[in-house]
């Protein structure tokens, strides 16, 4: 475990873009791929990359965040490595919640400098990625930088979402930007390689992951700019000037899970013949809660590029382009397409299957000869039969107390009832 840096996961804000999935959980605890959490894969690549004490920071419905973590993460009584929370406090010298993050970091150093350490990384809690740090580490420290921000290449529709900021042939950040308007994008365009550029990606934008020396973080929060908030608006706009601030460009797939269309979008992603994330790579393993289930169990319904996890059993007729959760069930005769169900927590014995049915509530799961298309489906959900949800630009953006749709994609909340013959 490399003993000179220490990893701080930010657990993120109310995550409103990303509701209904976040009405009861905050961002780094909503369930991916499968079986896993998006706090996860921060943690992982930490683990995967020799980072081995970290603190993920709390505030907003983090209760399921934590009960994962405590479950998950535990390591030999003759390891220094720890995964541990800090949730937001209020103490006698400051009565206030997080208030960005900068602040978090800021109100966790007296946790924090408890421990020996020389450089600080930085991280989101609901970023999808496989990154080595090691390789981050040794080139800040071989550049001789005080920051290093993570950078990766984007298209110009993406770049008025990021900081873009533009480097020296050293590598050196000399100007940063947060969220440019379209019309001056011309003057931040970066040599991100041939490669690239042949994808058009010609703007370098910070990834939101950074390192930085233990004495300059220090400095920065409680001194020099003692009163911010946020590092992407401030300190890191304001360092280029007075700190050596160096860019660290990375080429491979990321994407910041910031609202429910890049939510969809990546889920599905990983059914694709060679995902971009991969979940095969036996160098990059993504950790989780280890569940002890079952095997999955399917019956007479034809697969096409669709993950499957633990426990689950599959009547369905056809499963096509979708991710199905732990303990997933589905009945006979169902077709689910272009759609995560994220699958429940328990499974029903049969005697509460038949005292649900004795009281008309569908059990827990996917009914019989359902059609769902374009959607999400939330943990615990009980769908009866012929239910059909045919999401597509065809809906309007609504919240209904059962289901939200953004962008044409059905969310079905957390928990939900639908009854026979429903259809959305």
């Amino acid at each position: 475990m490399n003993k000179e840096v220490i990893a701080i996961i930010l657990g993120g804000g109310v995550g409103s873009r990303l509701k209904p999935l976040t009405a009861t959980r905050s961002k780094p605890a909503v369930p991916i791929a499968g079986k896993y959490r998006l706090v996860d894969i921060p943690i992982s690549n930490c683990l995967n990359s020799n980072v081995g004490r970290m603190f993920v920071l709390t505030q907003f419905n983090s209760a399921s965040l934590n009960k994962h973590i405590k479950n998950t993460y535990h390591f030999s009584a003759f390891s220094s490595a720890f995964v541990d929370i800090i949730a937001a406090e209020q103490t006698a010298d400051n009565p206030n919640w997080f208030q960005g993050t900068a602040d978090a970091v800021r109100q966790s150093l007296r946790h924090v400098e408890q421990h020996e350490f020389d450089y600080v990384l930085i991280l989101s809690g609901d970023q999808l990625y496989q990154m080595d740090f090691e390789k981050m580490l040794s080139n800040h420290i071989r550049s001789k930088a005080e920051i290093t921000i993570a950078t990766i290449p984007v298209a110009e529709k993406d770049a008025t979402e990021f900081g873009i900021l533009k480097a020296d042939e050293q590598q050196y950040i000399t100007s940063f930007i947060e969220k440019p308007k379209a019309d001056v994008l011309g003057d931040w365009i970066s040599d991100t390689g041939e490669d690239m550029q042949t994808e058009g990606r010609i703007y370098l934008a910070s990834m939101g992951i950074y390192i930085f020396n233990r004495k300059l973080l220090f400095d920065l929060l409680q001194d020099e700019y003692g009163n911010a908030t946020d590092f992407g608006k401030e300190i890191i706009p304001g360092s280029i000037e007075k700190h050596r601030v160096v860019s660290y460009q990375y080429d491979g797939y990321w994407t910041d899970i910031g609202n429910i269309p890049s939510f969809f979008e990546a889920n599905l992603a990983l059914c694709d013949e060679v995902p971009a994330f991969n979940l095969f790579d036996n160098s990059r393993i993504i950790y989780t809660r280890p569940r002890m289930l079952p095997p999955a169990k399917i019956s007479g319904t034809t697969l096409e590029r669709t993950i499957i996890s633990d426990g689950s059993i599959i009547n369905a007729s056809r499963v096509e382009n979708s991710v199905i959760g732990i303990r997933t069930r589905i009945g006979l005769g169902s077709t689910i397409v272009n759609t995560y169900i994220m699958g429940s927590d328990y499974y029903e014995t049969f005697d509460d299957m038949n005292l649900a049915a004795s009281r008309g509530i569908p059990t827990l799961g996917i009914g019989e000869r359902c059609y769902i298309r374009n959607a999400i489906i939330d943990k615990n959900c009980r769908i009866g039969d012929d239910v059909r949800i045919n999401g597509g630009p065809h809906l309007e953006n609504t919240d209904h107390s059962l289901y939200t749709v953004k962008e044409g994609i059905v969310v079905v909340k957390k928990g939900a009832v639908l009854p026979n013959g429903f259809v959305i």
